[in-house]
């Protein structure tokens, strides 16, 4: 099929290059031409792990293109792609750009003899494509519904791991207002051997919503009963989530009698809150949204206001430990919202590191990916030192604090790292390490509040 892909973000070129490597003859469109051209190039501007080697791939294969916006050639498809950004403006879905890129596609439309089919892959609330995206095209091409097609199919692509997720779904909704969207939608994937669930556009903009709402509930879920445990004493979470995740309806017992732990037990597991560009986004427009139509969600709100407070946690721990957190030297470890991505949007470790500089700490931060995207945010700030080389500050630091799970902090709990950290506190935000790693060293953690002495330390080993 030939597809034309609107924007090239995360999800915009992520989609473009893996529909190109199934065969597709795909073409991204953008304002940037400076993006453009090094996409050309075969040099992705977002990092994705396998993004630039496929990319590469479909270009010396004929099957990719950037081109820009202005060259008018947006409906010479079968099937348009929307993939450009809704943001969040003071809590309410911001779809300035998803308005912008269909009045353009239906000024073409008019144009148009043949027909086309648009379907929207940004995430969207339920009820935007069939009233918000239709009006607009009818508007601007004059022509009724029919005469060209509408759909909505949802991403579910973790950052990091978007290429991998792309090509290996567990399953593609495809949301169609006509059938011949739908036959369009289903010839696009027919690569694929997944689940494939035809729905009305509504439901599969609210799967989408749904999807990332049960999440962030079973992250809010863990997170209220750590601070539980905290506050009760005695009591380490992770020993009570072994014994939920032992429950056979959150990990079967598989036919040899091995046990199959599925990720979504990682949601299972405390910390300082959850971030990235999805969950807090899509929680509040789902919260104003359900404003709008008078319907009481109190659960939803009970997730997104915890979840607000849970960073605090972090700086409860480190006062607990140090005191006054005024001239402390704190290393900062981790600043993307999760690892295998530099993205920093809504991140917890942000939140965190300002709460630190309101305290007047001195604060020395790391990040694999993250510290470009991290130095624009803290332009304006002070108190606060980007590094490249962490460990060599191990000696000279109060406190560490590992606030996202990237796994060269693993080595922290190396016999030569270990070393160093002896007399440190370390206050590990997303329970990466067990205090059993760090027998030399104040060990600080969400839902852990047992103090080990070297008599239990002793028996440990």
């Amino acid at each position: 099929m030939k597809v034309n892909v609107m924007g090239t973000g995360y999800v915009g070129l992520v989609s473009g290059v893996c529909l190109a490597s199934k065969g597709h003859q795909v073409s991204c469109f953008d304002v940037d031409s400076e993006v453009i051209n090094t996409l050309n190039k075969g040099i992705p501007h977002i990092k994705e792990a396998g993004l630039e080697e496929l990319l590469t791939q479909v270009i010396a294969r004929g099957l990719f293109e950037a081109k820009h916006v202005s060259e008018n050639r947006i409906t010479d498809c079968d099937l348009i792609l929307i993939a450009v950004g809704t943001p969040s403006n003071e809590g309410k879905i911001d779809l300035t750009y998803i308005e912008k890129a269909i009045k353009s596609i239906g000024k073409e439309v008019k144009k148009l003899e043949g027909f086309v089919s648009i379907v929207v892959k940004s995430t969207v609330l339920p009820g935007t494509v069939d009233t918000v995206v239709r009006a607009i095209i009818e508007e601007t091409s004059g022509k009724k519904m029919g005469e060209f097609g509408l759909g909505m199919n949802p991403e579910f692509l973790r950052e990091g791991h978007a290429v991998e997720d792309f090509l290996n779904p567990d399953r593609i909704v495809l949301g169609y207002e006509d059938g011949e969207t739908l036959d369009r939608l289903q010839q696009l994937y027919k690569p694929w051997s997944c689940d494939k669930i035809s729905v009305n556009s509504r439901t599969a903009e609210m799967t989408k919503y749904a999807s990332n709402c049960l999440l962030a509930t079973q992250i809010y879920a863990a997170n209220e009963l750590a601070n539980i445990a905290s506050a009760i004493k005695n009591i380490d979470i992770m020993d009570v989530m072994k014994g939920v995740h032992s429950d056979k309806r959150w990990s079967p017992v598989g036919p040899s009698g091995e046990r199959i732990l599925p990720e979504i037990l990682n949601y299972l597991v405390p910390g300082c809150g959850f971030g990235g560009s999805c969950l807090p986004k899509d929680l509040q427009a789902l919260q104003n949204q359900s404003d709008d139509y008078g319907v009481e969600i109190s659960m939803l709100n009970a997730v997104f206001e915890i979840n607000k407070k849970q960073p605090a946690q972090i700086l409860k721990l480190l006062k607990g430990a140090l005191g006054e957190l005024s001239g402390k030297n704190i290393l900062f470890l981790g600043l993307s919202f999760k690892p295998d991505t530099e993205d920093i949007r809504e991140s917890v470790s942000i939140k965190i590191i300002r709460d630190l500089l309101k305290e007047k700490a001195l604060v020395h931060a790391h990040d694999p990916m993250a510290i470009s995207n991290s130095k624009r945010e803290f332009s304006d700030e002070k108190g606060i030192e980007f590094i490249e080389e962490w460990e060599e500050l191990l000696f000279q630091v109060d406190a560490v604090v590992v606030a996202t799970k990237w796994e060269e902090y693993k080595e922290l709990s190396t016999p030569k790292l270990r070393n160093k950290m002896k007399g440190k506190i370390l206050v590990d935000a997303r329970r990466f390490f067990s205090h059993t790693d760090f027998p030399d060293s104040q060990y600080l953690t969400i839902g852990h509040s047992i103090v080990y002495n070297a008599l239990d330390r002793a028996s440990e080993k």
